[in-house]
């Protein structure tokens, strides 16, 4: 029986800038790190050989980030435009999006432009980790749709 997501797995090319922008500028908690360098089991789970990595799971408010960092096997860069197939972003439940847009590009994320409001329910817009990897910060203005979609 599936109980529901426990974490999104993000690869990141700079662990140390990754970390940083995740738990000072989004305020995640780190619950774990770990570092793996031809460790049986992992090569195992992921189904690679000769791993060597370093990762960090991520408490938020209601879901958990876990960073990868690989070395070893060299990764390619794959980073998704919003359109590709795969998982191309997660999104971000703010309120008050325009005080969390000027304050995420204060730490260095880059968005797609201005946040776009859809009427009177919600807002959204896309932006960048320092890694390359989008994110959605979407407001829901409506209380009742908003109260159905938090979790």
């Amino acid at each position: 029986m599936i109980v529901g997501i426990h974490h999104i797995a993000i690869g990141v090319n700079d662990f140390p800038k990754a970390l940083k922008f995740y738990t000072e500028a989004l305020g995640f908690e780190v619950v774990q790190e770990g570092q793996f360098e031809n460790a049986r089991q992992v090569d195992q789970a992921v189904g690679l050989d000769g791993v060597k990595a370093q990762m960090a799971m991520l408490k938020g408010p209601n879901a958990y980030i876990e960073l990868w960092e690989y070395t070893r096997p060299e990764p390619r860069d794959l980073r998704s435009r919003p359109c590709d197939y795969g998982y191309p972003h997660f999104a971000l439940q703010v309120d008050d999006i325009q005080s969390e847009y000027d304050r995420l590009q204060e730490h260095g994320m880059e968005f797609a432009g201005p946040v776009v409001h859809f009427g009177d329910t919600s807002s959204a817009i896309y932006g960048r980790d320092p890694c390359g990897n989008v994110i959605e910060l979407y407001e829901i203005k409506t209380a009742d749709i908003a109260q159905l979609q938090r979790l």
